[in-house]
């Protein structure tokens, strides 16, 4: 039977966390109260963090290794669109005081997983109770050669909007993890739950892109929400083809049963693919370099003068949206 850690703050870190650490030596096994970093030569240093609450962006039940995965993947999401190579990170972990300490056991081995495969370490952070919700917070490092970092602002009229992978898989994922989408066959709703709980960051597209790209970032919000802050950035506007946004069969298949479903694919978010401009003759460069990486990219629109993102339905029409994408407040 789980029970409650026996162990203090310290031990707990000693016993889950430090271990994290030890492929970093500038972090020295979490035992100062910061880390040195030493990026390569003409290169910058790129930042971001995220938060993850319980009941918010995870549920309650899921796997923690899953949680921990996403809570970096996330991040390295965010990286990734700005084309940068990751370091490693800070974590806050906010833990209920009644956790079991195997589900922090199971955190840390998620962690674990995810820093072989993207080449991270743990950096250092900090470790408190809650009375509330579990509260986790990621700083991720990374960098970039100088002064090739991608970002927001970028985008001019006349620029080509492309996006990675497929969208949608994350919204109707949290639909279907929370029991709903029953009518989809069960390898449909598992594929789809398991987009929305492991995100997969794409890092080396996103390096691939800085070299082509006018402007970037990934999506987590909605897609017609992230388009428009690179709108709002870029002093542009764009038109979103709704019918030429890719879906993965499963998201396809919930449509087909649920044409209602189409608008949340576009606004609900939790995605994190790549959506980037790109000048008109930079589009052969990307199609080579998406085929290089089996990584399938899009073209969903353009960018225009104006202000705003003008979606149009499959028919031709413009499409209205009860919103563009997720808001905390």
């Amino acid at each position: 039977m789980a029970t409650s850690p026996t162990a203090g703050e310290f031990e707990l870190i000693a016993r889950y966390f430090a271990p994290l650490a030890r492929s970093q030596p500038f972090a020295y096994g979490l035992s100062d109260d910061v880390a040195w970093l030493r990026p390569a030569a003409d290169c910058d240093l790129v930042l971001t963090a995220d938060a993850m609450v319980a009941g918010v962006h995870f549920l309650a039940d899921d796997p923690p290794d899953l949680v921990a995965r996403k809570l970096l993947r996330v991040n390295l999401s965010d990286l990734a669109a700005k084309g940068a190579r990751p370091l490693g990170y800070l974590m806050t972990t906010a833990w209920p005081r009644d956790i079991a300490e195997d589900w922090i056991a199971g955190f840390a081995a998620g962690l674990a997983q995810d820093q072989q495969e993207f080449d991270v370490a743990l950096l250092g952070g900090d470790t408190v109770a809650t009375d509330g919700p579990m509260h986790l917070s990621l700083t991720a490092v990374g960098e970039v050669p100088r002064g090739q970092h991608l970002r927001r602002g970028g985008g001019r009229p006349g620029d080509l909007v492309f996006v990675s992978g497929t969208i949608g898989d994350g919204a109707l994922g949290l639909l279907a993890a929370k029991g709903g989408l029953r009518g989809l066959a069960q390898a449909e709703r598992a594929f789809l739950a398991d987009r929305y709980r492991l995100p997969r960051p794409r890092l080396a597209l996103g390096a691939a892109v800085r070299q082509l790209a006018s402007a970037g970032m990934d999506v987590s919000d909605g897609l017609v929400a992230d388009l428009g802050h690179i709108c709002e950035v870029s002093g542009v506007s764009a038109e979103l083809w709704a019918g030429a946004v890719p879906l993965s069969p499963a998201a396809a298949a919930a449509i087909a049963r649920e044409p209602g479903l189409r608008a949340l694919t576009l606004t609900g978010g939790d995605d994190y693919e790549l959506v980037f401009t790109i000048p008109a003759d930079a589009a052969a460069g990307l199609a080579k370099q998406g085929r290089r990486l089996g990584v399938a990219v899009s073209q969903v629109g353009h960018l225009a003068s104006g202000q705003g993102v003008r979606v149009i339905g499959a028919d031709g029409r413009p499409l209205a949206l009860e919103r563009a994408g997720y808001r905390h407040f």
